[in-house]
Formats: C-alpha cells, structure tokens, sequence
C-alpha cells in the first residue's frame, strides 16, 4: 500500500466508539445526530481537498451552544475537532481525524436587514443562495467566488472568500460588520452588541490581554508592519489575517477579524452580519486575444483605469483547452494557439446609460490594444454566457479529461501586478521542468492573483516527491517575486509549512501565541494553517482509484450538495462516489470485513435512498449523473425473474394499470391501521422497494386515461400521463379534475384541437421501469411508446404534449435504451410539456382569468431538466398576483415512488421549503406533476395541484 493510503493500523475497539457517541449525544442531546458508523464517518471524510482524515465521529450541531459543548467535549475525549459546512475548500482545512461537526444541515438561514444593505447570514447557506434572497433587492454579497453554487457562508468566512470582482475592497473581511462567535472556551461572542469588548475582557482576561499585547508587538515593529501591509495589499489568505491588529484596535474587533480567514482553528463563527454591494445589471463582456502574456499584462492598468470591473487572464494552454469546448466563441474560431494570452474583460454598471458612457470612454484604450481578434464588447446574455462558460469551463476541461485514478489540483497565489508576467512565465518553465503537460494557468488578473490547475497521481513514491519539487521551486517563484503562495482558497494543509517563510520568525511566532491564547488545548483544526512539520503538506494524501467510467472523473468537490435531496437524510452524489472508492480501497487491500460492512449499507444509503433526480448532472462541473449509475446499480441486482416481471408489466400496462387503481381503491375502504399492518409485514419479507408502508394521504385511484380522439387540424398530440390515472387529483370544494381533464379543457376552449392516441391506456414514459432498473420493460415500453407516438404525431409533424413534468423529461429520455434506427425517429420527435404548451400556445387565446391573491409554486426537478420553469412561473402569474417559489426550493424526493417507499428521504428534502410554506398562507399550491404533488401536500399539509387545474378553473 502506498504512503498516501496508509490507515490506522487497528481501528478504535467498539466499546470506545459507544463512549463517544453517548458522550457526544450529551453534548447535543439527541443521540440521532451523532453517528459512529463506519461508511458514513468515511462518506463524510471526503472533501474537494487531495487529503483524507477519517473522524472518529461525525456530529450534526444545530446551536451555538451545542458547538460549544462539542468543543468540551472533544477536550475530554482527547480529540480534535473540526467544523465542516460545504466541504468545497481545496487545501484540507475541512477534514480532521477527531470529530467532524455538520454546521451546514442546521445553519441555512437569513434575514435581510435595511431593504437589503445588510444580511444577516448563518454558515450553511451557500453563497447563490444568499444572493438569490438578495437579489431582490438589487444587492448582492461582496465576496464572489466562482463556487457560490457550492460554497457555504462559513467556508467563505472561514476562508475570506473574494473572487473574480471583489478584489480586497469587497471580500469577506472588509463587508463584514459583526460576528458571533464560540471560543474553544464555550464563550460565545456577539460583536454586534455595544458592550463585546467589555464582555470579552469580563470572560476572556487572559485572551483580551494577550491580544492587547500582541497588537502593540506588532505596531511597535516596523519590519512587521511593513510585512503585514505589503502582503495585505494583494488578496492574501495566507496564515491568519494580521492586518486586524493594524486595521482594529478593540480585541473584540481585532479577534472577529482574525476568525475571518482563520480555517476553523479559533473558534465558531455562528452567524455574521455582512454590508451588501449593488448588483450591477447592466454588463458588457469581451474576450481580448493578445500576442503574449507580456501584452496582456501591460494592457491591464489601462483597461482597469477605463473602468474594467473584471479582468480574468487565460494563458496559451488555456486557450487551447477552450478551443475544444463543444459551446466555441468566435474570438477562438480559426485561431492557432502559440504563445497567445487573452484577458476576459467586464463592464457594468447600474443603468444602460452609464454602460454606454463607460463603454465610450474605454473605446480609445481598446482600440490601442494589439488584440488579435478584434475588441468587440458584448452586452448580449448568450453570448456573454459562453464566454464566461469558456472561463468557467477550464476547470471542467482539464479535470474532466484527467487521467482516471489522478487529482485535479487547483492552486492560488499571488503576486504584485508588475511581476505578473515573469512569474506566469516562471509556473510554465516549471509546469515543463516537472512533466505537468496539462497544465494551465488563468485567473483574475487585476488582482494579481493566479490559479493554476494540474493533475498528480498520488498512489507511488516517485509521484509523491516529484509534487514535492515542484511545490518547494513554486514557493521560492512566488516569494522572490514578493508574493502570497495563498490568496483566495485557504492556507489549508498544503500550504502550513511555508507560512513562517512568508512571514518571517517574529510574525509566525505571533500567529503561534495567537492560536494559544484561542485555543490552548489545541483542539479546534490542529495541522490547519500553521504546522512545523516540513512535510505535512505530502501526507494523509487521498487514494483516487478507478471505480467506474461515469464517475471516474468525480473531483469530490461537493457542487453537487446543495441540489441533491437526500445530502441531509443518507449520502450525496460526492459521498455515493466517494464510498466506491472506499469499497474498491478496502477490496485492494483484502479488507473483507471493511468492504462488507460498507457494502451493506451501501445499499440504502446509496442506492434506495437516492431520488435519481439526476440534478446532481445539472451542478456537476465535469457532467456526473450519479443518479443514473444508481438507477444501474438498481438494475444489476434484478434476477432474470425480476427483469421478466418487470416486463410482463410492460407489456400488459393497461391491465397493471388497473388493476393498481382498484386496489387503491379498495384499499380507500378499509382501516388505515390494518393496511399498515398488511403492508408493513409484507414489507419486512422483503418488498421494501415495491410495496409502500401505508398511510392515510395515500389517494384513491385515478381516472381512466382520456379515451382516443382524432379531431380536424390537430395541433399536438396529448399524452395524458398515467401517474395521473393512478393517484386521484387532489380533492376540491368543487370536485376534483385531474391535470389530463384539465387540458383537454383548456385546449377546446383556445380552439387548440389536440389528438390522444387510441392505444393510450397501454403505453408510459418509461420511467418507472427506468428508476427502478428494469431495463427489459424499459425497452419493451419505449418501443411501443415510440410506435404509437410516431404514427400518431404523422412521423414527427405534431408535437407530443405530456401532462406530467417528470413524464415529459422521460420522453425524452426514451433513447437511452432504444436501438439507433428508434433513435432516429424518436429525436424526430418534438416532446413539449403542457405547461410549455399553453404558456406559449394557449394563453394568449384563452379568456381573461380571474385572478388569486397569492399563490405558492412548487417547480420540479423535471422543470430544471426540460428548461421550462420560466414557462411554469409564466402560467401561475396568470392565474395569480403573486406568485412565491419559496427560497428554500428543492427536489421534493417523492421521485416516482421514493416517498412512499421510503418517505424518510422526502421529509428530509421538504423540510426547510415546508417550514416557509406554512409560515404563511397562499391562496392556493401548485405544481405540474402528481407525485410531486403528493409529496408537497404531504410535507405542508397543505393542498397541491396541478397548476393547469387552476388556470382551468379561473378560465372557466
């Protein structure tokens, strides 16, 4: 076994794990929040950093006080203790092998302050979306960073996030107005309130004093103070933040600082206060291709004088990463790449008129550039999207097509802006003196700061010394050209051993006292930031082995998280992957119990649990749809006689059909408690993914599917989804329609004459046999779908409308398992969802609707996939004043039968949406798919609909 894969050699005995799990659930006072089992503490060990530490527990804290009592707690164990919210950092400061505490699952709320100057922020929401609830408002945060999709408001205080436009002006440190904070001591600090500083002196003597005398040390030293100013004047997030000392002078303030940037290895910051910027609407983007990085860098203090905002350089290998993006931009079209560079320029402004006037006035400066394809600024969204896309994308290029079994590693520095040029030259020499061939180099230019990206093996000895070389010639590159070797992502583990060589002995040792006057048991991250070690930074480096061509390219760095429904309940699609590799690691090593222990669990927390929504695809940056290889695995443990039942259903679905709506029926007569017990026993002889525990919101039987219609002109062809003929629609004071009814309705009355195939009742989307892995009904369901459809659509000339969202996405989805000439004719085929079809077909001829007050909106994963959510919000605002999609949105987990099979994991992702929802009430709740219907009145109790029954109902 390698040296980057060595573990403990003996695992702690049981009966210690026992002791700290209940000394732990004191800690929270719920036991069900801790847990000791070994594949979720391994899920959980993995982050977007090369390293792996595998903690002894992992606890989900839900108050400041419980993070404090955690800390106690893990000084009486003898343990570390580390704090993760969204696991994206890339240097190792997010894992530890002590007790690992959740403060994102408990910690996503906010409160908008002032009409949106201000936010008040705890540290699991993610960056996007703390600025989805700013930006009505027109406000936005400072810090910008280019995961906001995955990045959490601690990880960005913990490591004073900034990003492509906020230079040192708007990042973390300098927006932020207050913190609350708790010590290792268990003293919370709240600087908001006017007595923090006396408070701190009253609880914390020893730390106020030691603080006092650590900022007069530094100010009494000039060498310090010229060392500290020099290397804050660029972006710098190496070591602590020492410019507190010269920026603040009350402890209170200096110390809620020092957490900002400080990796977890002080405190807890519990909740922050942030000043808010203007989101700038108006934008105009260009990419610049000059000669050589030389122009590019000497055009920079121009451009910025001009009012460039953004000023992001892409080196020649860059470039020819982009060139082979399949979204190209014409500025690359046809061009041979040498030693060319190209800066990625931005304007904005708050009106179309400062635009022009700033447009105007760089027009001079742009025209005296010797760009190589024109200096063209483009205000148009499309094109601006593929040139950010070209920008953002480099990351998904390189690490995509890495080597399997490699780790992408994206590093920052940064330099003074006049010795950019030689140290982007210097990074190339070395990327060619060590043999980092895919090696590229971007980032913001106007700061200074660099990222390069490059990918190692970290499974042999050899490998491991040759990144240490490069490592070592990086730092003196970067310090000789009087620079920061971190500036955005976090000293982390990779950097700790250089910090007293950036800083010299007399600072370093200042950071020492500091982190002793904090925390003087050492509990809190040791290793993190400041480590005497020379070689920490090249051990506990993580195992990448192959697994399996579709997730093979898996960087573990947690994009997925935040969209995925069941990351709060079981695993999420970084943890399914993430315990692959530990199954292979554990069969590579002969580790038979291991590999069976995470085995069996595997399969719940992984592969029932998981929804298959597949929106995991739609945040991945290298294009991972975990849900689909679950849905394989699903289908590689059918036996032959599963897959021919599974068939056998396809083939006679109208009679399955059927007969399902009977039994619901049926079942709608008898006492609930005697199908629970019916049910309940049938599911414990092993039918807990067929038969659901029965409840009492579980619906009668549907309608029968509408009848065959051939009408003159037929404009579409409807497919009714049978999820609706299988679940009744939501009982109403004056009846229940259904979503198919209410169609056909609104079509007669747009005079949109629509035709229903006449072999209706037997076919499906196909999904239920996808979800659940029987591919040989899929097949056999997609061909006589396919059949039926392109006969009835005159071979592809009327549109196919579904009723359902999840069943149009299925539709389409059809050519996954049909042979190349299906395929042909079913990408002949234009499959619309009917809330796409009416917003643009029949809105505009059908009568005046009579309006609610307020309506609540629940879109679907589905929506997000077909690209209709602007459709869906378009047919809801015609029925209502207002419409609110709560800013808690997520995929609501019921996915097909989940939720009734295990309605665990939709509790789980409905809970924050359902906790705003029934702060208030609506006028009315829709949807545009059954299922989701069901989960969301399950979840609120409030009653979901389709929203064309609404718009049905107000057209009437």
């Amino acid at each position: 076994m390698s040296p980057s894969t060595a573990r403990a050699a003996e695992p702690p005995a049981a009966d210690d794990d026992t002791r700290l799990a209940r000394l732990l659930a004191a800690c929270v006072g719920d036991p069900t929040r801790v847990t000791t089992d070994v594949p979720r503490r391994l899920a959980a060990a993995h982050d977007a950093s090369p390293y792996l530490f595998t903690p002894r527990a992992v606890v989900r804290a839900a108050s400041a006080a419980e993070v404090g009592a955690l800390m106690a707690g893990a000084q009486a164990a003898g343990l570390p203790l580390t704090l993760r919210s969204g696991g994206t950092s890339l240097a190792g400061q997010a894992g530890g092998e002590g007790i690992l505490v959740d403060v994102r699952s408990h910690w996503r709320t906010a409160e908008v302050l002032d009409e949106g100057l201000r936010v008040r922020l705890r540290p699991g929401l993610t960056v996007r979306q703390a600025n989805a609830r700013l930006a009505r408002y027109g406000r936005r945060l400072g810090p910008d960073p280019a995961s906001e999709s995955a990045c959490t408001i601690g990880g960005l205080i913990a490591n004073n996030s900034s990003g492509m436009n906020c230079g040192t002006r708007d990042n973390a440190y300098r927006t932020m107005e207050s913190l609350q904070f708790v010590l290792p001591s268990g003293t919370v600090v709240d600087t908001a309130t006017p007595d923090a500083d006396a408070a701190l002196r009253a609880r914390e003597p020893a730390l106020h004093a030691g603080l006092l005398r650590l900022r007069e040390r530094i100010r009494g030293s000039a060498a310090s103070r010229a060392t500290i100013e020099r290397l804050f004047s660029m972006k710098n997030t190496m070591g602590y933040g020492l410019n507190s000392f010269l920026d603040h002078s009350d402890p209170a303030d200096i110390l809620a600082h020092l957490m900002i940037g400080s990796e977890g290895t002080l405190g807890f910051v519990s909740e922050a206060v942030f000043r808010t910027v203007p989101l700038l609407p108006h934008t105009a983007t260009g990419l610049l291709v000059l000669p050589g990085l030389a122009e590019a860098t000497d055009a920079l203090p121009a451009l910025l004088a001009a009012g460039a905002r953004t000023a992001e350089l892409l080196d020649a290998a860059s470039l020819r990463v982009a060139r082979q993006s399949p979204r190209p931009v014409a500025e690359l079209d046809g061009l041979r790449v040498e030693r060319h560079a190209a800066l990625l320029v931005e304007f904005a402004e708050d009106s179309a008129e400062l635009l022009a006037e700033r447009m105007a006035a760089a027009r001079p400066v742009l025209d005296g550039l010797p760009a190589v394809t024109g200096t063209s600024l483009v205000r148009d969204q499309r094109v601006r999207a593929r040139l950010w896309h070209l920008r953002k994308g480099l990351y998904t290029a390189v690490a995509g097509a890495r080597r399997p079994g490699t780790t992408a590693l994206l590093e920052d520095i940064a330099v003074p802006l006049e010795r950019l040029t030689r140290t982007c030259e210097g990074l190339t020499g070395l990327f060619d003196r060590h043999g980092y061939q895919d090696a590229v180099i971007f980032g913001h230019a106007r700061d200074g700061n660099l990222h390069f990206m490059l990918t190692q093996d970290f499974d042999s000895t050899p490998e491991i010394e040759r990144y240490a070389r490069f490592t070592d010639e990086m730092v003196d590159l970067v310090l000789d050209a009087g620079g920061t070797l971190k500036a955005e992502h976090g000293t982390g583990r990779a950097m700790a051993p250089f910090v007293r060589r950036q800083y010299g002995d007399e600072l370093y040792d200042v950071m020492r006292e500091l982190k002793t006057l904090c925390d003087p048991h050492g509990v809190l991250n040791p290793g993190v930031l400041l480590d005497d070690d020379p070689a920490t930074h090249l051990r506990s480096l993580k195992s990448v082995p192959e697994i399996d061509p579709a997730v093979d390219a898996c960087v573990e760095c947690g994009y997925c998280e935040p969209v995925c429904p069941t990351s709060d309940a079981t695993t999420s699609p970084r943890q399914r992957i993430a315990l692959q590799r530990e199954i292979a690691l554990a069969t590579a090593a002969g580790d038979e119990k291991r590999r069976r222990t995470l085995e069996a669990a595997y399969t719940y927390d992984a592969v029932d649990s998981c929804a298959a929504d597949s929106l995991c695809l739609t945040a991945c940056p290298v294009a991972i749809d975990t849900g689909e290889v679950m849905k394989r695995l699903r289908a590689q443990r059918h036996s032959p006689l599963a897959q021919r039942a599974g068939n056998a259903a396809a083939r006679h679905w109208a009679t399955t059909v059927k007969g399902v709506r009977t039994a619901l029926n049926t079942a709608d007569a008898l006492p609930v408690p005697v199908l629970r017990a019916a049910t309940g026993a049938v599911r414990r002889l092993g039918a807990g993914e067929l038969v659901p525990l029965w409840t009492d919101d579980i619906p009668r039987g549907g309608p029968a599917r509408p009848s065959a219609r051939r009408p003159a002109g037929p404009r579409a062809v409807f497919f009714a989804a049978c999820i609706g003929s299988v679940f009744a629609p939501e009982e109403t004071p004056g009846g229940a329609t259904g979503s198919a009814a209410a169609f056909l309705r609104l079509c007669e009355r747009a005079g949109v004459p629509v035709t229903v195939p006449g072999e209706l009742a037997g076919l499906c989307c196909g999904t239920p046999w996808q979800s659940k892995g029987y591919t040989t009904g899929h097949r056999t369901m997609a061909a006589r779908t396919l059949n039926a459809l392109w006969e009835a659509s005159d071979q592809g000339r009327l549109p196919v409308v579904c009723d359902a969202s999840s069943c149009t996405h299925g539709l389409r989805q059809l050519a996954d398992v049909l042979p190349e000439p299906d395929r042909t004719r079913l990408a002949a085929l234009d499959f619309v969802d009917s809330v796409a079809f009416t917003a643009d077909h029949l809105l505009p001829a059908l009568p005046r609707p009579r309006r609610l007050a307020t309506l609540a909106l629940h879109p679907t994963c589905s929506t997000v996939h077909l690209g209709i959510d602007d459709a869906l919000r378009t047919v809801a605002a015609a029925v209502s004043d207002e419409v609110t999609v709560p800013d808690n949105w997520g995929c609501c987990a019921f996915a097909g039968d989940r939720g009734l099979l295990h309605p665990e994991i939709t509790a789980s992702a409905t809970a924050a949406q359902a906790a705003e929802i029934t702060a208030r009430t609506y006028d009315a709740y829709a949807s545009c798919n059954r299922t989701c219907e069901l989960g969301m009145t399950r979840a609120t109790g409030r009653p979901y609909r389709h929203v064309l029954e609404l718009l049905d109902e107000a057209t009437a």
